[in-house]
């Protein structure tokens, strides 16, 4: 069984690697498939973009795809950057232009209202079979980076019962943890459990349960690659 992970970003890519290293499938990537067009992340929700970005990846490949779009949302900033922290100092911004905007904002915040969370939704869509799960985290923002793993607002997303910021910490252990590791597992459980009925479209809402499924946990021969 193979899928095709819907994003470019190598980061995201290395992390969803090691969350899903022991589920029994193939894994590619877009290097596998050159001149894969971008995805222009224009929905309103991350769940939107989620979808939007494997359904295009699942059209250009023929093979099942799984996205996740993430966003921080900081409570200061009434949920700010959220389905735009990728972008939020503007469409080119790197990390660090990111993170800078952010400390910015957020420097005559006391530290008692500092308070954020990371929000993941993964999709897989394989033909007219979408899938979405959600993974939150909770944290504060710090006042200056700390650590140097991680990547996008990591150096100053700060895990209270760890201690320490994402960035300082291994990637097995943000993992553990993480808004995207939450999603991810919850769509590993999914993907080993579910089997979707061969015939007409299929919509699972994020995180609900699927009562029209036929379910056999020793059959997964509908994630097989599909022609488009």
């Amino acid at each position: 069984m193979t899928i095709v992970l819907a994003t470019k970003n190598r980061d995201k890519i290395r992390e969803i690697k090691e969350i899903l290293a022991d589920l029994p499938v193939e894994i590619k990537t877009s290097a596998d498939f050159p001149g894969i067009p971008d995805v222009e992340e224009d929905g309103r929700t991350l769940q939107e973009n989620a979808v939007k970005k494997a359904k295009q990846f699942h059209q250009f490949t023929g093979l099942p795809a799984l996205a996740d779009d993430t966003g921080l949302e900081v409570d200061a900033l009434h949920g700010a950057p959220g389905v735009y922290s990728s972008r939020f100092a503007g469409e080119k911004a790197t990390y660090e232009d990111n993170r800078k905007k952010l400390l910015h904002k957020m420097k005559t915040v006391p530290d008692e209202n500092r308070g954020a969370q990371f929000r993941s939704v993964a999709a897989f869509v394989n033909g007219d079979h979408v899938i979405t799960t959600e993974g939150i985290v909770r944290g504060t923002i710090t006042r200056k980076p700390a650590g140097s793993g991680g990547f996008g607002y990591d150096p100053i997303f700060f895990v209270p019962e760890l201690g320490r910021t994402f960035a300082e910490i291994s990637l097995k252990e943000k993992n553990n943890i993480s808004h995207r590791g939450r999603a991810l597992r919850k769509m590993k459980e999914k993907l080993a459990k579910l089997k979707l009925n061969s015939g007409g479209g299929h919509h699972e809402e994020m995180d609900s349960t699927d009562r029209n499924s036929n379910r056999n946990g020793g059959d997964d021969d509908w994630l097989q690659q599909k022609k488009c």
